[in-house]
């Protein structure tokens, strides 16, 4: 039993109460996050990919990097994902981890970590697949660049949103856009999908009704899933049929 205000309740009469009770959600209807935990994951795990890049007898990069080829021919659709957590050098990942571990909190306390973790995700492969469509099939992409491109863009929907200011986001999408199209051995495409992505899928989460939200919101993200899938299914077949 434990104490009430009046006499005592037993613990299933608590739960019970809970239950009817209304939870508290974030912005645009995710779980409240206290602690941005899926931020540090991904971050942890880039480092970690990164350390075991370091490796030369593990052949991480070869194995995790976008590579088309490997994709159409080899069925290493995995390369799609995999891809996002390799960097091509120190200066690389030390920018996507700064990029992430500066946007990442605010975007998972705004969406929950559910919906945060899928912007990222969707945005990485939004990247790879505009990497597929566009780039040589036997060049090699890394990078969780992509997936950084679309959290830039969700910033700007959701201030966006907010009426909040949006200049300094929009600044830093336009300084690495142009970044990206005049320095040399810079994947643009994998940049501007993934940016692409991104915005979809954060105006999929903030513009959806407050009635059914996280239908609509689920609905929204299943939809740019399933057109990247075809989109891949597609650009498979194609690369194929190029090499009969």
């Amino acid at each position: 039993m434990r104490d009430a205000a009046v006499g005592f309740q037993c613990p299933e009469c608590v739960a019970e109460g809970n239950k009817g009770m209304r939870q508290a959600r974030s912005t645009f209807g995710g779980s409240v996050v206290t602690t941005p935990f899926v931020t540090w994951a991904l971050l942890a795990v880039n480092v970690i990919v990164f350390g075991a890049q370091q490796l030369p007898e593990l052949g991480i990069t070869e194995r995790l990097a976008m590579w088309p080829a490997g994709v159409a021919v080899m069925d290493e659709y995995y390369r799609l994902i995999s891809a996002a957590f390799v960097h091509g050098g120190v200066f690389h990942i030390l920018f996507n981890c700064w990029a992430l571990y500066m946007v990442g909190p605010y975007l998972e306390r705004a969406f929950g970590h559910t919906r945060f973790l899928a912007v990222y995700m969707v945005s990485a492969l939004g990247g790879s697949v505009m990497v597929f469509w566009l780039s040589e099939i036997n060049s090699a992409t890394v990078g969780a660049s992509g997936a950084i491109f679309g959290l830039f863009a969700a910033m700007f929907v959701v201030g966006r949103k907010l009426n909040t200011e949006v200049r300094g986001i929009a600044a830093l999408i336009a300084i690495n856009l142009v970044i990206t199209f005049i320095v040399p051995g810079i994947s643009w495409t994998g940049h501007v999908g993934g940016l692409i992505t991104g915005a979809a899928l954060a105006a999929g989460i903030t513009l959806a009704p407050k009635n059914n939200r996280t239908l609509w919101q689920v609905l929204a993200i299943g939809g740019a899933l399933a057109i990247l899938v075809v989109l891949v299914l597609v650009r498979d077949a194609t690369i194929l049929d190029a090499l009969r």
